[in-house]
């Protein structure tokens, strides 16, 4: 942490260059500072010149603040840091002064700033942790604490990797732990110029790895883009060159797309009568880097982005309205992450509008209050652990966690099971190179948030943890799916648990798993569990593949090519035809049906909704009208999918014969991970009690699908 800063004169990545340059508070002459540091004993009642910009800053954003705690925080860590030098000469406080300016600036409150000025103290100096709680209370101590590295002397290699991990979870109770890291990283990121190369490489990857997508996923974009202008000018100087050529050569041109285009945006909104603020936001060099690589030849409008800012959120839509009517919409470029926020609190409109000459300017609409949020995320939310407001507790007066997002909650659970330091840090890379979240639906209402890519396996570890190694099935948007099926955001799922305490996963579960709870799950109960030969044998026993698959019947869209139902009466039209009832989809009275011609004479009837018929119709083949006959009993073969358990058989018989049916045959095929699959051949007085007799067979204890039974085979009509 701070062995890392040098000296701010000698930044890898400068600024772009001033046309592109945000508007704001200058940048603060931290040497000037450093020298105001020095200068005398500070009074209660005025503040040493040093903190006086911090706390202007701060009043920007907390206009009523009180910067009392400030002032003590800083004297105690001038005072205790004080003949310390950063490696560029300058005084230490440098350092602490300019992490605390950078959260000030993004709206962090006073208690993060305290922290902050106080973050290094702990570690480098003799303060401890009882005196700062003593001076500035718990929460400061806790953010003092969680930023705090742990020793190389007490850890040796792991040191980097434990330290991250106490980190992430005190991050877990408290957010503004990370937020104070990100700041100071991105501040040693700025004054990485006199490290060796290697070391500078070094710490590059790791914020690459590591800061960057925290920062992502907390929300925090202004810190996370210059994170990644100041990586990428370490670990891509060649890259980094041409682009800040690119630039160069864009702000030679005499003329400026962005600029015209902007100007007939605020035309047409003023015309509108919409109150709105339009801005030009240059990309920053990662960005402009991406979008050089996918489009070749830059234009003009490549360089940045349009950005409206307007009061309220329907005005953000009456912007887009009015973007979309008077400009030419590229409609493949809207999106709107305001009806549906990104996982990182990010809300925003996206579209593009077109000109003539093909310049195309992207164009974000967000109100003044999302702009805050999509700068500093969770930065912007203040003090998330203040008292709460009465609408925002549930039933029991808990507090519900704005801070707290699934995926810092997955990360959680998993690092408590990962064995050591180098899994950990290996895992965590991995975990956090997933940036992109969906939402699935529990049965309950529920929902699970799960990284993209993640299969039903993921799902069952994440709703049950380690008791998903009981997990024999799932029902994806209610139909039985297989343990491997990818989950698509917004899919309802069911996971179908084993009632064996015993139930063990596969081995081959690990293929699907793409979460790092469910990896670290399954390999450790398969590090206690060593038996590659049994389930080898069990696998060739049974003819079963155990790839997380249950041994469910065909899906009822898939071609057979026989049926197992009998007795029942087809009137076909045709005379002399004969007429056979199609396997694939087995159908039965009164079930709607049509028929097709196949060769040797040949009808076959199926159930209209059949995949088959639309396959047929796609080829040409007429339709043949039949209708079922008078008919009384007819026999029909059912499936019944359960878990395994004592008098199973019976029960199930035993039902069947309450409903007056008659078991022509039963089969029950060996149990594969607890499962149990039952086939009955079947008399029913008539046809309409089918439907019942299927409901009473679910509702057996331990049956969880009854179906028409169907045979897999091509279908050759």
């Amino acid at each position: 942490m701070s062995a890392e800063a040098t000296n701010p004169a000698v930044s890898p990545a400068p600024a772009p260059p001033p046309a592109h340059r945000r508007k704001g508070r200058p940048r603060i002459d931290l040497r000037r500072l450093g020298r105001a540091a020095l200068l005398g004993p500070a009074t209660r009642d005025r503040l040493p010149d040093a903190i006086s910009h911090v706390a202007e800053a701060h009043r920007a954003h907390h206009p009523d603040a009180d910067p009392e705690a400030l002032r003590r925080a800083y004297v105690l860590a001038e005072s205790s840091h004080r003949g310390q030098m950063r490696k560029s000469g300058e005084p230490y406080i440098t350092h602490p002064l300019a992490v605390t300016l950078i959260l000030a600036e993004l709206g962090a409150e006073t208690t993060t700033l305290t922290a902050s000025l106080l973050h290094d103290t702990v570690e480098d100096t003799d303060v401890t942790l009882d005196q700062v709680r003593e001076e500035f209370g718990e929460e400061v101590r806790y953010l003092v604490d969680g930023v705090t590295k742990l020793e190389k002397v007490d850890y040796g290699a792991a040191a980097e990797p434990e330290t991250f991990r106490k980190m992430l979870v005190a991050t877990g109770n408290d957010v503004r732990v990370m937020s104070i890291k990100l700041a100071d990283r991105l501040h040693n990121m700025r004054t990485l110029g006199v490290m060796r190369p290697e070391k500078q490489e070094r710490i590059a990857k790791v914020t690459k790895d590591v800061l960057i997508p925290l920062a992502e996923r907390l929300g925090v974009q202004a810190l996370k883009t210059e994170l990644e202008d100041l990586v990428f000018a370490i670990l891509h100087p060649e890259e980094y060159a041409h682009t800040r050529e690119l630039i160069a050569e864009n702000e030679a041109r005499e003329s400026d797309p962005l600029a015209e285009i902007s100007d007939e945006v605020r035309g047409v909104l003023r015309e509108a009568g919409i109150q709105a603020e339009v801005l030009i936001r240059p990309r920053h060099f990662v960005s402009l880097h991406r979008v050089s690589r996918k489009r070749g030849q830059l234009r003009g409008s490549d360089f940045g982005r349009l950005l409206v800012l307007v009061n309220e959120d329907a005005d953000c839509y009456a912007v887009l309205g009015e973007l979309h009517t008077c400009l030419t919409p590229v409609v493949s470029e809207f999106k709107d992450f305001i009806a549906v926020p990104k996982f990182n609190l990010y809300q925003s409109l996206h579209t593009a509008v077109a000109r003539s000459d093909g310049q195309v300017a992207e164009v974000l609409i967000r109100t003044h209050q999302m702009h805050k949020v999509a700068e500093a995320g969770v930065i912007a939310l203040g003090n998330p652990y203040a008292a709460p407001a009465e609408e925002q507790a549930d039933g029991e007066g808990e507090r519900i966690d704005p801070t707290r997002p699934g995926w810092l909650s997955r990360l959680l659970d998993w690092q408590e099971a990962a064995p050591d330091a180098d899994m950990f840090w290996s895992t965590l890379r991995e975990d956090l190179a997933q940036d992109r979240e969906i939402t699935v639906f529990r049965p309950d209402g529920g929902t699970l948030g799960l990284p993209e890519g993640s299969s039903c396996v993921d799902a069952a570890y994440a709703q049950y943890g380690e008791d998903a190694h009981a997990c024999i099935g799932a029902r994806v948007n209610g139909r039985l799916a297989r343990l491997s099926t990818v989950l698509k955001d917004g899919d309802t799922v069911q996971l179908l648990m084993g009632q064996d305490p015993a139930s063990e996963p596969s081995r081959e579960w690990l293929d699907h798993a793409h979460t790092p709870g469910a990896r670290i799950a399954i390999q450790r109960w398969l590090a206690t569990h060593p038996s590659p030969v049994a389930d080898e044998e069990h696998a060739e026993r049974d003819g079963a593949r155990k790839d997380g698959t249950p041994p469910l019947r065909p899906a009822m869209d898939e071609p057979a090519a026989t049926s197992d139902t009998v007795g029942a009466v087809v009137v076909v039209d045709r005379p002399e035809a004969t007429v056979r009832l199609a396997g694939c989809c087995t159908p039965v009275p009164p079930d709607e049906v049509t028929g097709f011609a196949v060769r040797g004479g040949v009808v076959t009837v199926h159930r209209v909704e059949c995949v088959t018929v639309t396959r047929m119709k796609g080829l040409g083949r007429p339709e043949i009208e039949v209708r079922w006959g008078d008919t009384t009993e007819f026999r029909v073969t059912l499936v019944a999918e359960s878990f395994q358990r004592p008098h199973l058989l019976a029960d199930l018989t035993e039902a069947i014969a309450l409903e007056g049916v008659a078991v022509v045959s039963a089969t029950v095929e060996p149990p594969t991970q607890q499962r149990v699959r039952h086939t009955y051949t079947l008399q029913l007085p008539d046809a309409a009690h089918l439907p019942a007799l299927m409901r009473a067979m679910r509702n057996v204890p331990g049956v969880y699908d009854v179906g028409r039974a169907q045979h897999q085979a091509a279908a050759a009509h």
